[in-house]
């Protein structure tokens, strides 16, 4: 089956990640003393796509209908025993005007189908909830 989307980044030695004919940010490692606090890191963009996916397919199942929300929190921990680090990421969906039983259904439905979701999904350390609407 043909690829729906494609697109490809790079990363260099100049503290930029880019994106052909599109997205160039700053990086920086949020670990190092010296970085440039207008610089973005690899948490901060693992929470942007996690949230802009599940949000997105949370929307197409509720064709549009209800007002949702996706909050995503990505903390770093240390590996023990090391070496390296891991990822501890939470969604949290929030959909107005739906019971709790509504919203979770919901939530299972989306993580089931984001394509980020699918990515992460299996790690022990990536975990979803719903939680009482809130606005964006």
């Amino acid at each position: 089956m043909a690829a729906r989307y494609r697109t490809e980044a790079s990363n260099g030695v100049d503290g930029r990640s880019r994106v052909p004919d599109g997205l160039d940010v700053a990086v920086a490692s949020p670990l190092k003393a010296d970085a440039d606090p207008a610089a973005t890191n690899p948490e901060q963009l693992l929470a942007l796509a996690w949230a802009t996916c599940l949000n997105g397919t949370a929307q197409v199942l509720v064709r549009e209908q209800r007002r949702t929300n996706v909050r995503v929190e990505v903390e770093l921990h240390p590996v023990a025993p090391g070496p390296g680090y891991a990822f501890h990421v939470d969604a949290f969906l929030s959909a107005e005007g739906m019971t709790d039983a509504e919203a979770q259904d919901l939530l299972e439905r989306a993580h089931a189908r984001c394509p980020v979701s699918k990515l992460i999904g299996g790690a022990a350390t990536v975990h979803v909830h719903t939680e009482a609407f809130a606005a964006a």
